[in-house]
Order: C-alpha cells, then structure tokens, then sequence
C-alpha cells in the first residue's frame, strides 16, 4: 500500500510502537527488541526479537485468517513495521492453557507440565497498576470492559485460535503450553484478534525435550533466550 504514509508515534508499549498513518482507519506498529517480565519490574533485551515477533505475527495471523479468526493484519511493511487496522483494545487479556504451567501452576498448587483435561479460558483485567488481576465474565460485564455478546465472540475465537494453533505447532515439534492474546473493536464495533502471537505470548515447549523455546527463558534467567526465540522463528517460517 504505497499510498499509506507514516505519522506522528500515537503510542509506546512494552513491546511495540504504534504510529499514526494518513488513513484514520490504519496504523503502523513498529515491533521493539526491549522485554520486559512480571508486570516491567524486570527489563533487558533480546535481540532480534522484534524482526521475530513481527515476522512471526504476520505468519500467523495469515493462517488464522484462513481458519476464519478475523485479525487486525493488512500488509507487513518491513521486518519491524506491519501495517495493521486501528483499533480499540478490549481490556481484558484472553489466556488459554492447554498445559499447566507458570502463575496457574503456583495458583492452583498443579506441577509444571501436567496436562489439563481441557483448555482452560481465562481473563485478565488489562491494567499495568492493578498487576493485571484474574476475573471473570461477571466482572467484565460488571465493570462494563465488554458485552456479553463481545466476551462470547471473543471466546469463540480464543477457542477456534487454540485449535488451529495446536495443531499447527504440533506440525513443527513444538507443544503449545498456553498464550495470551488480545481483542480490539474496529471503528463499526467489529471484534476482531489484535496484538501479537509470539514467543513473547505463548508457552513453546519442544515436543520431545520439553526445552522451553519461549520468553520463559528471559524471565527465569536461563540463557539461551535469543537462540530459543530463533529457534521458533526457523520451525514456523522455515528459516
């Protein structure tokens, strides 16, 4: 879309950038090395991360679009930047778990690697000062953070981006543990998938070492956090 041109940055999270392009309807969100765990108390780098996670992103989101999950994706423009539809972002964090593993294993008292009888559906208030605390439908409702028929759309396809994902990292020797992702709604209300489908999102463990290929690796000082992100990068794009 040679047409688009960049503006002025609208935003700066812990992983991305996001700017503002001549179309009101679009913007441009530019993916950072910098990482960040437990809610920004802890910070570092990793590098190569964004060229990773936006490549990644892009990759998948393509092939969610085509299992009929509607995405905010519309032209990858470079390794960092992607042109993406704007959005407002529905402030919940959706998780899905299909094993058991990090604050739902402390949580629920369940080892790391046990698996669940079947995927469990979370929410998360999104709010950095509350420590993104766990809720559920009644108090999304309550709170007025989405409607009924939004919190069910957005199960919908939580679901139906878990079933395809499985299945799909299974193809390339991976377990998918758990993820995080998020919604927004678009000018006319449409909820649709936004954010990010990464190493930075989701628990990647190998299906036969159990290595964590994940972000896991930065939060608990482990080493080889760059090599684990590579790693992912090379099974999914096959490079």
């Amino acid at each position: 879309m040679a047409n688009v041109v960049k503006g002025e940055q609208l935003y700066e999270g812990k992983a991305k950038k996001v700017y503002a392009t001549n179309d009101p309807d679009l913007v441009i969100v530019d993916y950072k090395d910098d990482a960040t765990a437990f809610n920004g108390e802890k910070k570092g780098t990793i590098v190569g991360k964004g060229v990773i996670n936006n490549r990644m992103t892009n990759f998948m989101f393509k092939k969610l679009e085509a299992a009929g999950v509607p995405t905010h994706l519309v032209e990858e423009l470079s390794d960092r930047e992607t042109l993406v539809k704007k959005v407002s972002i529905v402030p919940l964090e959706v998780i899905i778990r299909n094993v058991a593993a990090g604050s739902f294993s402390k949580r629920m008292g369940v080892p790391e690697g046990k698996e669940l009888l079947t995927p469990i559906l979370e929410f998360s208030y999104k709010n950095d000062d509350l420590g993104d605390p766990f809720i559920n439908d009644y108090y999304a409702l309550a709170l007025g953070l989405a409607t009924k028929e939004e919190l069910d759309t957005i199960a919908k396809y939580a679901f139906a981006v878990n079933s395809f994902m499985v299945d799909f990292f299974k193809g390339v020797g991976v377990d998918l543990i758990d993820f995080k992702i998020e919604f927004g709604k678009t000018s006319d209300g449409t909820i649709i998938l936004a954010d990010e489908i990464s190493p930075d999102t989701c628990r990647f463990w190998d299906s036969k070492t159990h290595e964590k290929l994940d972000k896991d690796r930065f939060r608990r000082d482990m080493g080889g956090v760059e090599d684990a992100y590579q790693e992912m990068m090379k099974r999914v794009l096959g490079e």
